[in-house]
């Protein structure tokens, strides 16, 4: 079954609960299976890792390493846990789906449904 959410990558989304409560990021990666979204520097775990030669390195250079260290990296948030940013009344919304006629096609836009916004966030 095909899993929806109405969170996308490139979307501007703010944090509702968790360390990072209150601040906003952009989306990097949106997993609908998991129903998981990686936001752009927040949920920020240290991950330590070993140094490791790269697997395709050039005959003439001989082996490459990828360098060890403590790397900090985005870990996936619940997507009930983040809620979408209006871009034109810039507050977090619930999104709702309008279909609308363009061109002869009906086609489904996600919209604010703040009381007085109602505007289209898929620009």
């Amino acid at each position: 079954m095909a899993v929806k959410m109405k969170v996308r990558k490139g979307d501007l989304v703010q944090v509702l609960a968790g360390k990072d409560r209150g601040k906003r990021g952009r989306v990097i990666e949106a997993r609908p299976s998991e129903r998981r979204v990686i936001v752009e520097n927040l949920n920020v775990a240290k991950r330590h890792t070993r140094p490791r030669p790269v697997k395709d390195a050039t005959r003439m250079g001989g082996t490459q390493i990828v360098p060890g260290g403590i790397i900090d990296k985005p870990a996936p948030i619940p997507v009930g846990n983040v809620m979408v940013v209006c871009p034109v009344c810039d507050t977090p919304t619930r999104v709702g789906i309008l279909e609308k006629e363009v061109k002869g096609e009906t086609v489904r836009v996600r919209v604010c449904k703040r009381e007085g916004c109602g505007q289209e966030i898929d620009r």
